[in-house]
């Protein structure tokens, strides 16, 4: 009888350790959700970004490919010679911090120096883009993240 009882519960056991103890915290549920979404995502030829503004800052935001989690996207400088970034086509700069989307591009190989983080990221070439969601869920654990006066580059989980 135990021993059913226990295999029985089990599953939920596995769950509340995978997310968190999700159950009784919204965030662990709202990152099962993503995680879900994520891997729903249809494979294809683009990439999912998620524009990350810093009023000191030159880069754009972080992409990932299609179908692989937040924790494995890279901070980019975007190349818009072929098409300009969402903000910058409509004249308002970091109108579009934390909106989703879903670009399509190619990395060109080439790093870029951003003087104000002194740091070096990756090109990507931007050829066009859709909108997904302008209120996606957090993909960040440091709190004030996509602040853009805050002078922190948070990383995804």
């Amino acid at each position: 009888m135990f021993q059913r009882r226990f295999l029985s519960l089990l599953p939920l056991a596995i769950l509340f350790t995978l997310c968190g103890g999700c159950a009784a915290d919204p965030q662990g549920q709202s990152r099962l959700a993503m995680l879900a979404d994520i891997k729903a995502e249809p494979p294809g030829d683009y990439f999912i970004g998620r524009r990350y503004y810093k009023v000191d800052y030159k880069f754009w935001g972080y992409v990932r490919k299609a179908g692989q989690e937040w924790s494995t996207a890279k901070l980019v400088m975007l190349n818009e010679q072929q098409k300009l970034a969402p903000d910058r086509e409509l004249g308002k700069i970091g109108n579009d911090n934390n909106y989703e989307y879903k670009l399509y591009g190619e990395y060109s190989g080439q790093t870029v120096y951003e003087p104000a983080s002194n740091g070096f990221y990756p090109e990507f070439v931007l050829k066009g883009y859709e909108l997904k969601a302008i209120a996606p869920g957090n993909i960040y654990n440091t709190p004030g993240a996509t602040d853009p006066q805050r002078r922190v580059i948070a990383k995804p989980y």
